[in-house]
Parts: C-alpha cells; sequence; structure tokens
C-alpha cells in the first residue's frame, strides 16, 4: 500500500458550533481521530503512520479551529474548546465513538475530550503527553522555542527542528525536508499566539487522570525535551490501566524518525482486547 499523501486528498469541511472545520478522511473501517499539536495543520502527520493506520482504520485528521483551513470567530481559545470542537466535529460525521490519537498538544485536547465526552472516545492514544498545570514536567525553555512566532517562516523552522529532534539524530540525518514536512505559512499568527495562550492557560488534567476509563496508551521518545518522557510515566501512574511505550532515541518528532516502530505500537495496542 502507498504513502498516504494528505495534500492530495479532498479537503471538506464541516460546520461545527461557529466555525468550519476543514478535514480528510481516507481508509476504511472503525474510526481513529488524529488531533494535532500546536500550530500545526492535517498534512503534517507522518505519511508511513497513516498508511499504516488506514490500512486498518478510517482515518480522519482535521485543522484546528483558526489552524489551517479552519475558521475562527473572536470566541477565546482554550483547550476545552478545542475538545468541545472535536466533539462536534464527530457529531458533524454521524461518528458515534472512536479511537482518539493525539499529538504533544493534542494530547491535552484528547485527554480533555476523554474526559468531557468519555462516551465519544473508545481507545486512547497521547504522543509526547503531558497533564499541563503545575504537574507538567517541562524546561522552560524548549517550550518557548517552539511557542516563538518571531522572525521569518524559515527562522521559526530552524528553531523548531533543533528541539524536535535529537542532535545525534540531526547529525545524521541533516536534510530535515526529507522526513519532516514543514507547516504551511496558512495560519495567521494572531491565531498561533491565541492557540498558545490557550495552552498556557490550560489549568491541566492531573487530578482527574482516574477519571478516564477508556483504555489507554502513551508512547513518548527518551530523547523528548517538550515535554520530558517523565511526563507520560507520571500520567501512567494515575490513569488506570495505561500502557507506557517509550522509543530509545526518539525525541518530539519520534514518529518521523521511527514510523514503522512507532504505527506497529499503536496498532498492537489497538488490536489488543484490554477493555
Amino acid at each position: 500500500m502507498r504513502e498516504v499523501d494528505v495534500n492530495k486528498l479532498k479537503l471538506r469541511k464541516a460546520h461545527v458550533d461557529d466555525i468550519d472545520i476543514a478535514y480528510k478522511t481516507f481508509g476504511k473501517g472503525y474510526p481513529i481521530v488524529l488531533i494535532m499539536g500546536f500550530s500545526g495543520t492535517m498534512d503534517m502527520w507522518e505519511p508511513r503512520v497513516l498508511r499504516a493506520l488506514s490500512s486498518h482504520y478510517k482515518v480522519i485528521v482535521f485543522d484546528s479551529r483558526g489552524i489551517g483551513e479552519s475558521t475562527a470567530t473572536s470566541k477565546k481559545f482554550s483547550i476545552e474548546l478545542f475538545a468541545d470542537d472535536t466533539a462536534g466535529l464527530l457529531d458533524a460525521l454521524g461518528i458515534e465513538r472512536a479511537h482518539i490519537l493525539g499529538w504533544s498538544m493534542g494530547t491535552n485536547i484528547a485527554q480533555e475530550l476523554a474526559l468531557r465526552h468519555p462516551d465519544k472516545v473508545d481507545k486512547l492514544i497521547l504522543y509526547a503527553a503531558d497533564p499541563g498545570g503545575k504537574e507538567c514536567v517541562q524546561p522552560e525553555s524548549p517550550l518557548k522555542t517552539v511557542t516563538d512566532t518571531s522572525g521569518t517562516l524559515h527562522d521559526r523552522e530552524e528553531r523548531v527542528v533543533k528541539v524536535l529532534f535529537p542532535e545525534e539524530w540531526r547529525k545524521k540525518h541533516p536534510d530535515v525536508r526529507e522526513y519532516f514536512p514543514f507547516p504551511k505559512e496558512r495560519s495567521s499568527v494572531d491565531n498561533v499566539n491565541r492557540q498558545a495562550q490557550a495552552m498556557n492557560e490550560w489549568a491541566g488534567s492531573y487530578s482527574r487522570l482516574g477519571q478516564i476509563k477508556c483504555p489507554t496508551l502513551l508512547i513518548t521518545g527518551t530523547e523528548d525535551v517538550i515535554p520530558p518522557p517523565i511526563n507520560s510515566f507520571i500520567m501512567g501512574e494515575k490513569i488506570p490501566g495505561a500502557w507506557v511505550i517509550q522509543i530509545k532515541g526518539g525525541g518530539h518528532g519520534l514518529m518521523y524518525q521511527y514510523p514503522e516502530g512507532f504505527s506497529r505500537a499503536i496498532l498492537t495496542f489497538l488490536e489488543s482486547e484490554n477493555d
């Protein structure tokens, strides 16, 4: 089966609450919804990961409120609002229940989705997760690097690459564009900053993690700096029956580094009987 090029798939839009959410679907079977991280668009998911998932499931990718092709209003951005948007997208698509995969800030949204709309979440996959709030273990510098919108697009790309991929990996794979799809400049800086504010203002989930009853996988890289892998272990102790998988040498962008191992871990979890 060929890699999935999201750019070549038909763009669709669903009206949800006060906005139009841009999304794409591919594959057949039980639905799995992918929630992108901070400022990312739906075309940034790793093609080999999408190929692996879509060979077993119906995959739904989308742009968050105000990002990429999705619209926004003056309504204040929040992680809770993003979770409600995701629930609204499922309703608009006639999907009662789905597996959910979130990356980075997308895991914050996925956690709130599982807590606010538990009947909509079958299995939960949290890739590079943190619980937010004061319990989050997060060095200040890498996070500031990711949320810094100053300079040109090239300046931002250079900064982000240094925190997404471990130094040793970058030395061995210097041509980043061969494996990492930089976000296209389709989102306004204002909306990206509003998203950053929502992330920073999220009170976190730590005290509520025990309320997540669906089967949950936390997957992280040993070299991730945003957030460090200790966060996945902290969360794994609080979520009943959670799996925690750590991939050696993986950074925040581990799905681009090790797409086969990443996909295999997710499919093993999804196909297991861990209800």
